[in-house]
């Protein structure tokens, strides 16, 4: 195959980036322009000689870095249902309205779920378990939907991001070479800084313009405790999840405890209920019936088959990443701009730059921390930079980007889980968009950034 050229490469990108961007624009959902993207590309792939098997191992390639987040995903469906008919989420609105002050709610979102994340490492499992219980409880109190989701995810991310358990944090500092702990204490240069930046925002922006109607808050307490058990079994299935994440279990196991378990309260609940209504409830979804339509709309969610959306289009996003790397286009465009960084700052810049790149397109989390970080190893290292900056640059440019991206994997679930769409709550992901800018800055000014001894 005739090997792409630099002019090439940056032209096909550009290509991609516009009829991505464009047919989210238009309200297209979003396989549609990522499946346009492909054939284009299969297209000038076979004018430059590529064979079709080259083709189909870029495919392969792709879809086979998010075998196993799919089969959470899949997961994540049956026990979002789960939860619901055993009354776990319910439990957790009606004691969340009990609790939680309503004038600090959305800044309390943000708290609670950024306490939940680091505790479980996983910004997926909080946002489709705590964060969909908070999220019905700020629509029940007329706040912004979007605003909720961005608390909700902003608090995620940061769990995510700071905790030891974490994939994402553990891949970062492995491909830096860097001491895990270390890893963690170094990400709080900006990780600080944006979490209070963020606290800050949602404690002025929260506050809403209109007051929450206390009357709807108590009709949805009293439709939430007629209709389903609320009882202390609820906090079962949770402090579960703490303590798989304490032991250090993996997500897949984790998740087939707690659907088990969840199951096992719908039994003590409703004892006579069919093997067959179990097994609709994890393929279909949990169908809200209560005759409260706002109640109805915030818990008619989950199942398989709802999540089969999402999985799609990350089959298709991936494909798309496979392909760009087995032709060679993103490599081919990052290595002029590799050689001539000879200062901290601008390569800081163009690291971040890259992986907000990658996540655009290829709409991987993990390649977006995976491919920059192999790219500029050795510049760092040139630059006189530890390998805890890269680990850090890495994680800020990279893992928490992908929550922005409409086509991206956490960005596509995220707005499946919640039902708001990604352009809707980027505005309000503060944390995710101030850890690549507090990131740049300190490459210029230096002020937290690790030189090698």
């Amino acid at each position: 195959m005739k090997k792409f050229s630099l002019k090439e490469s940056v032209v096909m990108l550009i290509i991609l980036l516009v009829i991505l961007a464009g047919g989210v624009q238009q309200g297209l959902s979003p396989e549609t322009p990522v499946l346009t993207v492909i054939a284009l590309l299969i297209l000038v792939a076979k004018i430059h000689g590529a064979t079709w098997e080259k083709i189909h191992n870029g495919i392969k390639d792709g879809i086979s870095t998010a075998l196993i987040p799919i089969f959470i995903f899949i997961l994540i469906g049956g026990l979002i249902a789960v939860w619901i008919k055993a009354g776990i989420i319910p439990a957790l609105m009606v004691v969340g309205f009990k609790l939680i002050s309503i004038k600090f709610f959305v800044p309390s979102v943000f708290l609670v779920c950024a306490l939940v994340g680091v505790s479980i490492g996983s910004a997926f499992t909080t946002i489709s378990t705590i964060g969909i219980a908070l999220f019905g409880m700020g629509i029940t109190m007329n706040i912004n939907p979007a605003l909720v989701a961005g608390a909700i995810l902003s608090g995620a991310i940061f769990g995510d991001k700071t905790s030891p358990l974490s994939d994402s944090t553990n891949l970062a500092s492995a491909i830096a070479g860097t001491d895990l702990f270390a890893h963690i204490k170094n990400l709080m240069w900006t990780t600080i800084p944006a979490f209070l930046v963020s606290l800050l925002v949602f404690i002025l922006i929260g506050r809403g313009k209109t007051a929450p109607d206390f009357t709807k808050i108590e009709t949805t307490v009293r439709v939430l405790e007629s209709h389903f058990s609320i009882s202390w079994l609820a906090a079962l299935p949770v402090v579960l999840m703490f303590v798989c994440a304490w032991f250090k279990i993996p997500a897949i196991p984790t998740l087939f405890i707690n659907i088990f378990v969840s199951t096992g309260i719908i039994f003590l609940h409703q004892p006579h209920v069919a093997l067959t209504e179990l097994a609709t409830l994890m393929e279909q979804g949990f169908v809200s019936q209560t005759h409260n339509k706002a109640v109805d709309a915030l818990l008619t969610r989950g199942g398989i088959a709802n999540m089969m959306g999402t999985v799609s289009l990350i089959v298709t996003t991936l494909a798309l990443g496979g392909l760009l790397m087995e032709l060679g286009i993103i490599q081919t465009a990052m290595e002029p701009l590799i050689k001539r960084l000879k200062k901290p700052g601008n390569l800081v810049l163009a690291t971040i730059l890259s992986g907000i790149g990658v996540n655009l397109f290829v709409g991987e989390q993990y390649l977006s921390v995976i491919l920059p970080g192999r790219a500029f190893k050795d510049a760092f290292g040139r630059v006189k930079l530890a390998p805890l900056a890269l680990g850090r640059v890495l994680e800020d440019g990279g893992s928490v980007i992908n929550y922005l991206i409409p086509w991206g994997v956490a960005g596509s679930f995220a707005a499946s889980t919640l039902g708001v769409p990604v352009l809707e709550f980027l505005p309000f992901v503060i944390f995710a968009w101030m850890s690549p800018i507090l990131s740049v800055l300190s490459g210029f000014t230096g002020i937290g950034l690790k030189m090698q001894k």
